[in-house]
């Protein structure tokens, strides 16, 4: 006698499902463009060893003189303000630390290797533009709320929307679409996103920052920046959510030209992060000054030779 097997799962969390391996699948696809170099690879298998030292991350670092000079740039800038000149691989861990120093090298090696993914249909200055203005509001929100290793924040902020270079990489006319559709309206855009697709570009940058071997907590603050009360831990996707909106607010860290703002970050949000209460706006407005000040400098550095 034949036996029928039926699917007895709710016709919503199959659908889920099917789009979660979309989302994997299209990722998938384009992991040889988008792997991290090798110099990535050796920092973090030291990085898990028990015997490893800061003179062997180093060692690795000093191999790639371009990385070691960008690096180096990047610790003397005011971004740090170190004060007197760091000159050496070893001076820089000793001063930022050397996890806070393999996050620098995460963003300075991603912006190039993401930029294998580009679209003609997208403008790449301005997606930088507004991911270093979000990278950077992240950190000054995430040292202000007293966050420990608030550079980890700065690569969640940077790297928040690559998933987007993937849907425009595999799907330009689709994400075109979306993007008019929502007419400069950021949160617009997730709607659209998983209304067509089942799935939005913040799923597809957390499948690629895996792949980085990112820690799991800068993933779901990628993958959960435009819901972060959806998170099981939100407070890092909040901060991502705030720096981005904040961005937009900026006009020059703006996603795209004449960007739409209708979402708010709430006294729920400023709680959420750490703040004991929410700033007003004027203390607002200085996260975006900063940004402003810092932006120049640090996209001269991190945003350089992305060709």
């Amino acid at each position: 006698m034949a036996t029928t097997i039926t699917n007895t799962q709710p016709d919503h969390v199959a659908s889920q499902s099917y789009a979660h391996d979309e989302a994997a699948g299209m990722v998938e696809n384009v992991a040889a463009l988008v792997s991290p170099p090798e110099v990535c690879l050796r920092i973090f298998d030291l990085l898990q060893s028990p015997d490893s030292s800061a003179r062997d991350i180093g060692d690795v670092i000093m191999q790639d003189p371009n990385l070691t000079a960008r690096l180096l740039r990047v610790v003397n800038s005011s971004f740090y303000g170190v004060g007197r000149k760091v000159d050496t691989v070893s001076r820089a861990i000793a001063i930022v630390g050397i996890r806070d120093l393999y996050n620098l090298v995460i963003a300075v090696s991603a912006v190039k290797r993401f930029n294998a993914i580009a679209s003609d249909s997208m403008n790449m200055d301005v997606f930088w533009r507004h991911s270093l203005f979000t990278a950077l509001i992240a950190r000054a929100l995430a040292k202000r709320a007293g966050i420990l290793h608030p550079e980890r924040m700065f690569v969640a902020g940077l790297l928040h929307e690559v998933g987007a270079l993937v849907l425009y990489h595999k799907m330009p006319r689709l994400a075109q679409e979306h993007l008019l559709l929502a007419g400069g309206d950021e949160s617009a855009i997730f709607e659209q996103e998983l209304e067509t697709l089942g799935f939005t570009h913040a799923e597809l940058g957390a499948n690629l920052l895996e792949m980085w071997n990112i820690p799991q907590a800068l993933q779901n603050a990628v993958r959960f920046h435009p819901a972060p009360q959806t998170a099981s831990e939100p407070r890092e996707p909040t901060i991502v959510y705030a720096a981005g909106i904040l961005a937009n607010r900026s006009g020059i860290g703006a996603f795209v030209n004449d960007a739409i703002e209708t979402r708010e970050i709430s006294d729920r949000d400023w709680i959420e992060m750490g703040f004991p209460q929410p700033p007003s706006p004027e203390q607002e407005a200085e996260f975006i000054t900063f940004a402003t000040e810092e932006f120049a400098e640090m996209a001269s550095t991190i945003l350089s030779g992305r060709e």
